[in-house]
């Protein structure tokens, strides 16, 4: 499996577990049945009110802890520096773990505008090895830049929207410029549109997969590590193995080309939109 490597030497598999309404025993369950089925990310946040039940599946996964990446992601209600390490803190012992591998800034909030007091919180909890890596979601280039210049520490990943009909061309080249990790959250859309439409249909036809299928491989195809939801181990399995289709560059484009200009699923641009 291809993995996506950030400016620093830190890397991602090609694909992770979306875990978002994934909670309490089923959740856990459905964590521990993907990791012993191949998964290496997993993927949470403070909001989705599940690190619990991620970190008991990762510790009734028996699978190596060190192979294991958590994910977990800084709230916008506790930008504050130090509200944002107990924050940080609090996930840490929500998980049952010694530390989260990797943890992003849920929303930027431009508007509220602590995202750079937030990110030195996350520097600060990585020094204190609170957290490994440290990285953000939905930034736009200005803010990414913005961070990067007050603190001189560049994140490895932006978790952002990312599917057919939102294909993110600018952000991902400009992430790719920058060795910065695109990962992609609501990756295959949502409601089945996209898997619908006859040009993934085709496409997956000719391959012998799923329409989900194909769009994941879409999405390693361009470099985008892509965290498709799912607690039934069967398409978990489906999911992963996504990652081994290969698509042509004509398909690749003819997937790309059903972009929209209103693409977002429900109009959170990062520019505007703030998230508590």
């Amino acid at each position: 499996m291809s993995e996506q490597q950030a400016h620093d030497g830190f890397t991602l598999p090609a694909i992770g577990l979306g875990t978002y309404r994934l909670n309490g025993v089923a959740g856990a369950e459905a964590v521990s049945a993907a990791l012993r089925g191949g998964y290496r990310l997993v993927d949470s946040a403070f909001n989705y009110e599940n690190e619990g039940a991620v970190g008991r599946g990762v510790r009734d996964s028996g699978v190596d802890r060190a192979e294991i990446i958590v994910t977990s992601k800084l709230p916008g209600r506790h930008h504050g520096f130090d509200a944002a390490l107990r924050t940080i803190e609090e996930s840490v012992y929500r998980t049952g773990l010694e530390a989260i591998d990797l943890y992003l800034i849920h929303w930027p909030n431009p508007v509220t505008d602590r995202y750079v007091e937030a990110w030195r919180a996350l520097v600060e909890a990585r020094e204190r090895g609170l957290v490994g890596a440290i990285g953000v979601s939905n930034f736009l280039p200005e803010h990414l830049e913005r961070i990067e210049a007050e603190t001189g520490v560049r994140p490895v990943v932006n978790q952002i929207e990312l599917h057919p009909f939102f294909p993110q061309e600018e952000a991902l080249a400009y992430h790719r410029e920058r060795g910065i990790v695109t990962e992609a959250w609501s990756p295959v859309g949502r409601g089945g549109e996209v898997q619908r439409h006859p040009a993934v249909q085709r496409i997956a036809s000719a391959h012998g997969v799923s329409p989900v299928e194909a769009i994941l491989a879409w999405h390693v195809a361009r470099g985008a590590v892509p965290l498709p939801k799912s607690q039934d181990p069967g398409r978990q399995s489906e999911n992963l193995a996504a990652a081994g289709i290969v698509l042509s560059a004509d398909e690749v484009a003819a997937i790309t080309a059903l972009g929209r200009p209103d693409g977002r699923l429900n109009d959170q641009d990062p520019a505007v939109y703030e998230e508590f």
